[in-house]
């Protein structure tokens, strides 16, 4: 019996988790697998009471539209995804099927942090990847947070849930969210393949931001997303959704198989995810 583990959402196609956790595997030489599999939002209860009855499956990493809805159908919500609200790693566990939230790490990794004082940061959208930014930065102290969302009223109560300051702004104010910003994240599925783009106002507004602003977008598919094409063209300091994506999946790697995962081989696995 081969272990595995597997990446699910909807959509999928575009997920490079099995490249990176195939990759950690067979640097350290243990037998196991990692697939991607599409299921749907009406699939979900159905797909995890299959998997626990499979007794090769370690778990799966969910993502859009899986990490809220996925809660209900755990027997435990640990660390970070019980204050967030959200479980991007569901795992096997004696205690039964356990949802952690390995985002939050990844985030931090992206904007370097606590190294790094996020200063004056802009986060655009307000789903599960937005609540663990918010987690992130709420730890890192942030202290001047402004969101950018479609629904305000949403916004508005995703601030008040967490506890933290901020303001909220509709995506025709993005000059007066962006202004001056030391860090910009867009947490929306906006500029993913097969989604709509980043609109015009955040992208025009980006030259308000501070000179040496850091613009992190979590969408990794295309790597060069437009926020990051017009954040490289004002000089900015773009970070891809890669080096978030490889800094969550360094958790789920030690949930799912219980090893380490090589992080020295970094270099070389952006180069294989980016060929």
């Amino acid at each position: 019996m081969i272990p595995y583990a597997e990446v699910i959402g909807d959509p999928i196609a575009q997920s490079k988790s099995p490249l990176i956790h195939k990759f950690w595997l067979d640097k350290l030489g243990i037998p196991g697998t990692y697939r991607a599999t599409r299921v749907s939002p009406d699939a979900l209860p159905a797909y995890l009471a299959e998997r626990r009855a499979d007794p090769a499956w370690r778990g799966c990493n969910a993502t859009i539209p899986h990490k809220q809805a996925a809660l209900p159908l755990l027997d435990a919500v640990l660390g970070s995804a019980a204050r967030v609200g959200a479980a991007n790693c569901l795992y096997r566990a004696p205690g039964g099927l356990i949802g952690e939230n390995s985002d939050v790490e990844g985030v931090a990794e992206a904007l370097d942090l606590p190294e790094r004082e996020p200063g004056v940061t802009c986060l655009i959208g307000a789903g599960g990847a937005a609540r663990a930014a918010l987690f992130a930065l709420d730890r890192a102290g942030v202290r001047d947070l402004r969101l950018i969302v479609r629904q305000p009223a949403k916004g508005e109560a995703l601030l008040a849930e967490f506890g933290m300051a901020g303001r909220v702004f509709g995506f025709i104010d993005s000059d007066v969210a962006l202004r001056l910003a030391d860090t910009v994240i867009n947490a929306s599925p906006l500029g993913m393949l097969a989604q709509p783009a980043m609109p015009r106002d955040v992208l025009d507004a980006l030259a308000l931001t501070a000179a040496d602003a850091l613009v992190f977008d979590m969408v990794y598919a295309p790597l060069e997303t437009g926020l990051l094409a017009a954040a490289r063209a004002l000089g900015r300091q773009p970070v891809d959704g890669l080096t978030m994506l490889i800094g969550q999946a360094d958790l789920a790697f030690q949930l799912f198989f219980k090893a380490a995962a090589p992080r020295h081989h970094d270099a070389e696995l952006r180069a294989l995810l980016t060929a």
